[in-house]
């Protein structure tokens, strides 16, 4: 019983509540948000209206400044999030006027100084992430294989071995940092990414030597929209698991399409993000394995549905997270009826001693 644990929420992500309006402008004003709708915890997005990080990455005081903002409306800062700049980290050619846009100006238009700033960006998140008390952050892995996920034309021989390599080369040392600041970095496995599901988690995980801080951010709406068991996943992969976005999805195929959705909008896909309770993801399911595994971290919500209002999401998510946490048991449910035994009694009952 000792392994299991009781997992931290509700919290919620708000990078897709950021904006130039109050009050989700400022740290102030989109923690009273948050707080007002019952959330425990926030997940906080490296953006400038919330947190300066190189400030954040040099000046304790800075954090303490900032972390005493969000326990004011009785919030705990959950995790930092680089996932636009992890993006920047491994870049295919084909996508670079695209993710230009990740990018500030001054590196636009040359692909190997904006990897060199999104790498700089990542070592001062770990630094932040370890003076704001952090032990996991939330990225994405980048992508340089991508564009070849269907082998046809058939991939050439090493193709995809040379991709791992390379990215392997750039996380390594990030990787490294965050150690050295004990810290998990979690890859959200998502399509677009090289890391994107187990298999390709497992190749990274070769190609870093399993380093002890390459880690998962556990999303099931991304594996129903790939088809995958993401409860089995837990099964396998729950040592890895660092951080859980809550969010629902479903998938339904019909005659005219099926995973690659025919270049259809969001709405008029197979596979699409719901809010929570409006798709298919067992959530009762996730809640009672990650809890079982002993998975300390945090329920986050991440509302990304492409029918109900965000405001909606938010507002219907706090409840729906705090409903599914399971307040673990300290004890067995039969430890009421159990009997002492010794050694050589044990003996008598398995009949080895007469």
């Amino acid at each position: 019983m000792t392994s299991l644990r009781t997992i931290k929420g509700p919290a919620i992500f708000v990078a897709q509540y950021a904006s130039d309006e109050p009050p989700f402008n400022s740290l102030d004003g989109i923690c009273q948000w948050a707080a007002s709708l019952g959330y425990k915890g926030i997940q906080l997005p490296i953006d400038p209206r919330f947190i300066d990080l190189p400030l954040a990455a040099t000046d304790t005081t800075y954090c303490e400044s900032l972390l005493s903002t969000i326990h004011k409306h009785n919030l705990e800062l959950t995790e930092l999030s680089s996932h636009l700049q992890g993006q920047l980290i491994a870049v295919h050619p084909a996508y670079d006027p695209l993710f230009d846009a990740f990018a500030p100006p001054h590196v636009h238009n040359n692909p190997q100084r904006r990897q060199e700033w999104a790498t700089t960006f990542l070592h001062q998140a770990a630094q932040a992430s370890k003076n704001l008390n952090l032990t996991a952050h939330a990225t994405f892995s980048g992508a340089l294989a991508w564009p070849y996920i269907y082998p046809w034309p058939q991939r050439p021989t090493g193709l995809i071995d040379t991709a791992f390599n390379e990215l392997a080369s750039r996380w390594r040392p990030i990787l490294d940092a965050f150690d050295a600041a004990g810290v998990d970095l979690c890859f959200e496995l998502h399509p677009g990414e090289d890391l994107h599901d187990g298999i390709s988690f497992d190749r990274f995980l070769d190609v870093v030597d399993h380093h002890p801080r390459a880690c998962i951010l556990y999303d099931p709406s991304h594996f129903v929209l790939q088809g995958l068991d993401y409860l089995s996943f837990i099964d396998i992969y729950h040592a890895r698991i660092k951080i859980f976005h809550v969010k629902d999805a479903e998938f339904v195929p019909d005659g005219r399409q099926g995973v690659y959705g025919g270049y259809a909008g969001w709405t008029a896909r197979a596979g699409r993000f719901r809010a929570v309770g409006d798709g298919t993801v067992d959530f009762g399911g996730i809640f009672t394995r990650l809890a079982r595994y002993g998975y300390g971290g945090w329920a986050v919500l991440e509302s990304e549905c492409a029918f109900k209002d965000k405001g909606v999401c938010a507002r219907e998510g706090s409840g729906f997270i705090r409903e599914r946490i399971i307040p673990v048991a300290a004890t067995a449910f039969d430890d009421f009826a159990g009997a002492g035994a010794t050694e050589e009694q044990w003996r008598v009952l398995l009949g080895l001693q007469r």
